[in-house]
């Protein structure tokens, strides 16, 4: 293998690696995300049958703001402690080793938002079951399934990190 080829195969993400996992997510598991050079962040799986962006079987998370120096140290997650809208992916960040799944807890009603609100790019509104909407609902994010390298832009851009560059 030429280095050419290693560098064209190389993924370029500001998120460590941490576990990987070929376990499928489950409601309520708490998942630990770690920048490079920043303390762990947690995330949450709310719904693992969602259809944003017409993608079946999506997995809906909350991404939290909330740091700790330990990914066994989880802090309180709150609502209004999300990092990012809520997003929609695949198994991907897993499998990976990007998000590391270190607690399951059940999710109560005060652990969910009220609404999920998705915006396609003509700027019609969806719910995370791909349901119209008569129009946005905060935070609103994007209709599509965001891969760990979109992800990784997103957290990137809410804690004021350079994007990783190819």
């Amino acid at each position: 293998m030429t280095m050419a080829t290693k560098v064209r195969n190389q993924i370029f993400v500001n998120l460590e690696k941490l576990q990987r996992s070929r376990k499928k997510p489950n409601v309520g598991d708490v998942f630990a995300i770690r920048p490079k050079g920043q303390p762990y962040l947690f995330g949450r799986v709310i719904c693992t049958n969602a259809e944003v962006g017409g993608f079946p079987r999506g997995i809906l998370i909350y991404l939290y703001k909330t740091p700790s120096p330990s990914k066994t140290a989880i802090p309180e997650l709150r609502l209004d402690e999300l990092l990012v809208a809520p997003l929609a992916t695949n198994r991907l960040p897993w499998t990976h080793g990007y998000f590391e799944t270190v607690s399951s807890r059940p999710l109560s009603a005060s652990d969910r938002l009220r609404a999920h609100c998705f915006r396609d790019f003509t700027g019609r509104y969806f719910d995370e079951m791909g349901r119209p909407l008569s129009g946005p609902v905060e935070p609103v994010g994007e209709f599509g399934l965001q891969s760990f390298r979109t992800i990784d832009d997103l957290v990137s851009d809410a804690l004021g990190i350079e994007r990783a560059h190819e």
